[in-house]
């Protein structure tokens, strides 16, 4: 009897990264499976067929189709409660969904605007313009997530305890460094990239990193 594994569609450094590494995490069987965005591989019909928003990461579990990273890390975690990638006590729970949403929906929305303003505006004027704003604004967003991890007493982002949302927030780390941004991540976030580097001792991160060919922190 055949048993199906769970599939995870994802591209090399994209948000997909964080439930890569989560199903890492997780010590089970999966299907990684590439849909390059670089080459467009997102707006094939056969991948539109499975997630008709063209996103990146889909999940698909005996069936079951999960979308949006927040919701993927979310079900990765319940589905494989041993790994305790999700929170127990309340006020960590509240912790690891805040960081999701404001990953999700600050920092990824600040940066889209920076590396796609054609989906925001039409002219070429009106696309730097949005693009520079969403420039000045990665920057911001990127500057409180270094000042509300230096106010933590905590090593990990949700708390005391290794979450989905330190899978999370490490994929902005990596988007922080490479080649749109190119921030100077040691100096300019010493407590992101002291967080970055305690992500690539575990061997969960180091195997997905492998996979899509980034480089460790």
């Amino acid at each position: 009897m055949n048993v199906s594994v769970p599939k995870l569609f994802y591209s090399p450094q994209a948000c997909s990264l964080a439930p890569h590494i989560a199903l890492e995490e997780a010590g089970q069987a999966f299907e990684p499976c590439l849909v390059s965005l670089a080459a467009g591989a997102q707006r094939a019909n056969e991948y539109l067929a499975i997630n008709p928003k063209g996103r990146v990461p889909t999940l698909i579990d005996d069936g079951f189709v999960v979308t949006e990273c927040p919701a993927v890390l979310l079900y990765i975690a319940r589905r494989y409660p041993d790994a305790k990638l999700w929170p127990d006590d309340p006020r960590e729970e509240a912790r690891c969904a805040e960081w999701l949403a404001w990953c999700s929906s600050g920092l990824h929305e600040a940066f889209a605007h920076m590396r796609r303003p054609e989906r925001y505006a039409h002219s070429a004027h009106a696309k730097q313009e949005v693009s520079e704003q969403g420039r000045a604004s990665t920057r911001q967003v990127w500057e409180q997530v270094e000042r509300k991890l230096a106010a933590s007493p905590f090593e990990w982002a949700a708390g005391e305890h290794y979450s989905v949302a330190d899978a999370s927030l490490f994929t902005f780390w990596i988007w922080g460094r490479a080649d749109k941004l190119k921030y100077d991540m040691p100096t300019d976030f010493p407590c992101w990239t002291q967080h970055a580097l305690q992500m690539g001792k575990r061997a969960a991160v180091r195997r997905a990193l492998k996979r899509e060919g980034i480089e460790l922190p």
